[in-house]
């Protein structure tokens, strides 16, 4: 008698699904180290209810991305007192 995977009923082969089980863990670390980077830059300035949005809401690191550039301004190429001279 032949074993059948279950992923079969899904219309994928075990390959596709170790493939997306990798990406899925990828996702995850990613996103738990936005989380955790956001949280503490909420903390350090002292920002009680982002700290508090970003702790409850769970957006796949989107919420934590617009913190961190909007409203923190990491990663931005030239902060004020960093602008290139002409």
């Amino acid at each position: 008698m032949m074993q059948t995977w279950y992923g079969q009923s899904l219309g994928i082969g075990l390959g596709a699904a170790i493939g997306l089980g990798l990406i899925a863990v990828i996702l995850a670390i990613i996103v738990v180290v936005l989380k955790g980077y956001a949280l503490w830059h909420a903390a350090r300035r002292s920002e009680k209810w982002w700290f508090i949005i970003l702790l409850l809401v769970n957006t796949i690191g989107i919420l934590e991305l617009v913190y961190l550039f909007f409203v923190v301004g990491k990663w931005h190429k030239f902060t004020d007192g960093n602008k290139p001279t002409n």
